[in-house]
């Protein structure tokens, strides 16, 4: 597999990309940066939003402009670098917890899933704000986590996927699009820990799952955070394929481009050794490929 490199300026931390169809643009965050970016395969030029706090996920909306999961609320907005819209604020401490991974499904409710920042209260979880009947409609359905990541659904919409990457254990549920409930929760890829001792450069250890996104088959593809790669499993939970990434620390994977037949996978930088980002140069850098099969499209959040 070749990749190419779609951005020259490494971020913080990237993630939760998504490919706009109407703008034929890659969107994603960079959360510790503090800031929404966006670029085109053309130009590779980025555009940065500063955010007043940091971003986990992003969704497109419908009419136009983007939904947000800062760390202190969910805003939208009309346009780029337009006013920030006060939408809902999910119910934790955001002295110690933010928002992180998340997307929209197929009725356009936005789902956000939260990080414990002090990894030790597991006050993480996973909620889903549906202003598809008026008024904000804030749900939790899953608590109990320390790093939510991994969220995707299957192209019938009748699976939903979620990791909590601590645990090295991606989940799926029966998923009921009408109503946004989960059913059925079973273990779909389970991933070996860390060794004891382990540290970055050495051998022995395949990461931890962290964003994910699904192909029009029901392939799902996670990146695998500390193990430099995207693994891709079939939707029996059988392992398809590990594809190597030119950093140790990708983030999030997405299918872009005028077919959809474009891997785009953001990663991090922050918080890595000197000597692994000697190794990596590209850690924090958005980079690309090409894909047989396409992926799914973005879902839009549906404002009240």
């Amino acid at each position: 597999m070749e990749w190419q490199q779609l951005t020259t300026e490494p971020n913080a931390l990237g993630e939760s990309p998504f490919w706009h169809p109407m703008e034929q643009k890659l969107y994603w965050v960079d959360i510790v940066g503090k800031a929404i970016c966006r670029t085109d395969l053309h130009t590779k030029v980025v555009e940065k939003w500063a955010m007043p706090s940091e971003p986990g996920c992003i969704a497109p909306m419908q009419g136009g402009g983007l939904v947000m999961a800062l760390r202190h609320g969910i805003y939208k907005a009309q346009q780029w670098g337009g006013c920030l819209e006060h939408v809902a604020t999910l119910p934790y401490n955001t002295a110690t917890v933010r928002a992180n991974d998340g997307k929209c499904d197929a009725q356009g409710r936005f789902w956000v899933g939260t990080v414990d920042e002090t990894k030790q209260q597991q006050s993480a979880g996973l909620f889903c704000l549906d202003c598809t009947k008026g008024d904000a409609e804030i749900r939790c359905l899953i608590s109990n986590a320390t790093t939510a990541n991994g969220l995707a659904w299957s192209p019938d919409h009748q699976t939903m996927y979620w990791a909590d990457t601590p645990t090295h254990t991606v989940h799926a549920w029966s998923y009921d699009n009408q109503n946004a409930n989960l059913s059925n929760q079973h273990t779909f890829a389970q991933f070996k820990p860390k060794p004891q001792g382990w540290l970055s450069g050495q051998t022995g250890y395949q990461g931890r799952p962290d964003g994910a996104t699904v192909d029009v088959k029901g392939n799902y593809y996670v990146a695998m955070y500390e193990g430099g790669q995207v693994a891709k499993y079939a939707a029996d939970g059988s392992m398809l394929a590990q594809y190597p990434t030119p950093m140790l620390c990708p983030t999030m994977p997405c299918f872009g481009g005028h077919d959809l037949r474009t891997l785009f996978v953001t990663s991090a930088r922050h918080g890595r050794s000197s000597n692994e980002l000697k190794a990596h140069p590209l850690s924090g850098c958005v980079i690309y490929t090409q894909m047989d099969v396409p992926g799914l499209p973005v879902q839009f959040f549906k404002p009240a």
